[in-house]
């Protein structure tokens, strides 16, 4: 494992905690981390984002989206039906999961659907109007300077 040490951005900045919170979470990552079910995270527009996850088997009342402390938290839980099935094979994984995505500041989850065993959870960035960039007129007279008489 690999350490940083985050000491200059501290010296040369402030409220940056939470990037040295994920930071942190990202590098001590599990090397084995759970790879079920698969997902992808793609960039939709300027400020829109859509993740989908695999979700082959599992209606929509067994899945469950959450926003919780910057998070994106997807769950699922197959109700048992399979008593009094018999399988020769079974490749299709209908296992509970827990799918965590850490959010970035100023996106929130726009909404989500359920179709042809894909689960789309789509996200958008909204910046806030105190944080785009803004014009500063500079004006064009010098301040007036009064003369002492001696």
């Amino acid at each position: 494992m690999r350490n940083f040490d985050l000491t200059p951005l501290y010296r040369a900045s402030v409220g940056f905690d939470r990037l040295a919170d994920v930071m942190d979470r990202a590098l001590s990552a599990d090397v084995a981390a759970p790879t079920y079910p698969p997902y992808n995270i793609e960039k939709t527009g300027e400020n829109a984002y859509r993740i989908s996850i695999a979700v082959a088997g599992f209606a929509a009342d067994d899945l469950d989206v959450e926003v919780r402390d910057g998070s994106v938290i997807v769950s699922a839980r197959k109700a048992d039906e399979e008593e009094g099935r018999t399988f020769l094979h079974r490749g299709i994984a209908t296992r509970a999961f827990e799918r965590k995505f850490t959010l970035a500041d100023h996106v929130r989850v726009d909404g989500a659907s359920h179709a042809d065993g894909m689960l789309h959870i789509d996200l958008v960035r909204e910046i806030p109007e105190a944080l785009k960039p803004r014009r500063i007129e500079i004006a064009k007279t010098a301040p007036k300077v009064e003369k002492l008489d001696a």
